[in-house]
C-alpha cells in the first residue's frame, strides 16, 4: 500500500524571478553611479564658478578718463611732435603718442601744439559729431573733445575747390561719428584728423580720405568708445 505525501514537494526558484531581481540589482547601482557622477560635476561647475568670480573681482576698475586707444609702437613723438605711421598704409599720415596727449576737462583755451589739434585737455563740452558740417569754425577744445568720441574732424582752409569741398561735406553728412568746418589756420588744403592721427590732402577724390574714414572713425585709436556724437554743442559757442 502506497501513501500520497501530505503536502507537495518545494520548488525551485524560477528562473525568471531571478532575472528580475538581477535587473533591478544593475538598475539600482546605474542609478547610484548616475547620481553620484551629476553630484561630482556639479560640484566641479560651482568651483570653477566661484573661481572665474573671484578673478573678475580682483580685476581693478578701469577710468573712463583714462588714456587708451591706439599705441603707436617705436614713435617715440612727444605730444607735439609727430611721425609717419607705424604701418605706413596711409602715406603721409602723422601720429602722435596717445599716451601723452592730455585728456583733462578745462574750461579755458589750450594752446596746442599742432593745428588742428589732434588731441589733448579740452572743454567739458563736445561739438556734435554726428555728420555735423558747420559753416562757421569751431573752438578747438570742443572739436578735440569730439575726437576723444572717435569723431574723424575733416578741415579746409578756403585753398581747396569748392567742388571738393562740397563732396566732403556730403562724405560728412552721411556718416555718423564725423564732423567738418572751416580752419583757416592750418597749412594744407584740406586736413582729416582724429584722436592722434591726423593727414592732408589737396582734393576729395584722394583715396586717403576713404582710408582715413575706414580706418579711424570710431576706430581703434578712440580713447572713450561708444560716448556719443550728439547731445553736444549744435553751434559754435558765441
Amino acid at each position: 500500500m502506497s501513501f500520497d505525501p501530505p503536502h507537495p514537494p518545494a520548488q525551485a526558484p524560477d528562473d525568471r524571478a531571478r532575472s528580475r531581481r538581477t535587473r533591478a540589482i544593475a538598475i539600482g547601482l546605474s542609478a547610484a553611479v548616475v547620481a553620484g557622477l551629476v553630484t561630482f560635476g556639479s560640484y566641479l561647475l560651482l568651483e570653477n564658478s566661484e573661481a572665474t568670480e573671484q578673478a573678475e573681482d580682483a580685476s581693478p576698475a578701469q577710468d573712463a578718463k583714462q588714456p587708451g586707444g591706439e599705441q603707436p609702437g617705436g614713435e617715440g613723438a612727444d605730444a607735439g611732435g609727430e611721425s609717419a605711421d607705424a604701418d605706413g598704409s596711409i602715406e603721409g599720415l602723422k601720429s602722435w603718442d596717445a599716451a601723452k596727449l592730455g585728456r583733462e576737462h578745462v574750461a579755458g583755451a589750450v594752446d596746442y601744439p599742432m593745428k588742428p589739434p589732434v588731441g589733448g585737455d579740452h572743454n567739458p563740452a563736445w561739438m556734435n559729431c554726428d555728420g555735423d558740417v558747420y559753416e562757421k569754425a569751431v573752438p578747438d577744445v570742443n572739436a578735440v573733445h569730439s575726437l576723444e568720441h572717435g569723431a574723424v574732424w575733416v578741415t579746409h582752409n578756403g585753398k581747396a575747390a569748392d567742388a571738393d569741398v562740397s563732396e566732403l561735406a556730403e562724405r560728412v553728412r552721411r556718416t555718423p561719428f564725423s564732423l567738418m568746418s572751416p580752419y583757416a589756420d592750418q597749412e594744407g588744403a584740406i586736413t582729416l584728423s582724429a584722436w592722434g592721427k591726423q593727414v592732408t590732402v589737396d582734393d576729395a577724390s584722394d583715396p586717403r580720405v576713404d582710408q582715413f574714414f575706414t580706418r579711424y572713425v570710431q576706430g581703434p585709436q578712440t580713447p572713450e568708445p561708444g560716448a556719443p556724437c550728439t547731445g553736444g554743442l549744435a553751434k559754435a559757442p558765441q
